[in-house]
């Protein structure tokens, strides 16, 4: 969580927070959710049944999550009673389709008639969100960047943070409140590589917008694990080990290229599975029509594993293009003592800056 202010027409730092606890949104407590299938499969009562125990599942996610969220807004002492908040990628849908240019008072129809062939689900049932990408006048096509998102989501988010005494203003895609935080206004062909916890996301980012998402199921977690067993470590001990490898390794010298090649090859199941994904995902778009005479300039990291050592070095030396840990502070004013802090923390926290700065950039 990221609350900014305006001071003299920049956004700058009020407070921040965020809770220890490893939790991923959406996963159940599995001893609950055993209870509940047990008694569905026992029983084997109505449907009525199933769904009393499905609202009460929900129940308890809502009251768990609105009680994490008000502990850390008490912890950092918010002001702000709005919340611009983050919807899990995997939780959307997420394309670019390219239509004839039409009349805007057909353009609805024509977009939605192309829509249907392509959700999982019927548009009822879903939130839909377009934008339209740049073409040039010439063209008789344009390309529509769409975000579609189950109802249902929309209002179990909206009960979370009603419980938690804050209005949910805005919804909006991860892959934007990275862009925004990371990217900016930079028109450059890239690609953000968020690397959490259980999940690694990858979004090519073209003319500032994310048009294309990719994910796998590996991420810091995996990593974490590895190190544990090679250095022999316990586990709250290798967040920080991974930090300082990462730093050191970052200005590393000639003398320490077997030290990098040697861990990266403690780490190759977790490396070799993100080099591959990063030439499939450039090799896919680079061959879409219209973009074929484009190069990528950069790759940015972020996501609390990003200070994998020497994967940014290991990444340039592959694809021959600049690769580096994303700073989402550097959009926004802070107090000089915290930068060391700031920076530490900074890749977890590019998401909620990205959103905090939505109203400000």
């Amino acid at each position: 969580m990221v609350e900014l202010q305006p001071q003299k027409k920049r956004p700058a730092l009020y407070t921040y927070g965020f809770s220890s606890e490893h939790e991923e949104l959406h996963k159940l407590d599995l001893h609950f959710e055993n209870i509940a299938n047990n008694l569905l499969q026992r029983e084997k009562k109505s449907p009525a049944l199933q769904a009393e125990v499905a609202a009460l599942t929900s129940e308890k996610k809502i009251e768990g999550y609105a009680k994490t969220i008000k502990a850390v807004c008490k912890a950092a002492k918010t002001k702000a009673k709005k919340a611009v908040v983050n919807l899990p990628v995997s939780a959307m849908f997420h394309a670019v389709v390219t239509l004839p240019k039409v009349k805007k008072e057909e353009f609805n129809k024509v977009l939605k008639a192309e829509v249907k062939k392509l959700l999982p689900r019927p548009l009822e049932e879903m939130a839909l969100d377009y934008q339209v990408l740049s073409s040039s006048k010439d063209s008789v096509m344009e390309r529509v960047l769409i975000n579609a998102v189950p109802l249902e989501l929309i209002a179990f988010y909206t009960k979370i943070f009603q419980r938690a005494g804050l209005v949910l203003e805005v919804l909006e895609s991860g892959s934007a409140a990275l862009a925004r935080a990371l990217v900016g206004r930079d028109k450059s062909l890239c690609m953000i590589i968020d690397i959490g916890a259980e999940r690694t996301n990858f979004f090519i980012i073209d003319e500032s917008v994310p048009v294309t998402h990719q994910s796998i199921e590996i991420g810091g977690n995996k990593m974490d694990e590895i190190l544990q067993r090679t250095l022999g470590v316990e586990n709250n001990l290798v967040g920080q080990i991974k930090y300082d490898l990462g730093y050191y390794f970052s200005s590393s010298k000639d003398d320490q290229t077997q030290e990098a090649e040697a861990i990266m090859q403690t780490l190759s199941p977790v490396v070799d599975p993100i080099v591959k994904e990063i030439e499939y995902g450039f090799e896919v778009y680079l061959r879409q029509s219209g973009n074929e005479k484009k190069r990528p300039e950069k790759i940015i990291l972020t996501g609390g594993a990003s200070f994998l050592p020497n994967l940014t070095r290991h990444i340039e030396d592959k694809f021959k293009v600049k690769c580096y840990v994303g700073d989402p502070w550097a959009r926004v004013v802070y107090q000089d003592g915290l930068k060391t802090l700031l920076h530490q923390i900074g890749p977890r926290m590019a998401m909620a800056i990205g959103l905090a700065l939505r109203s400000m950039v």
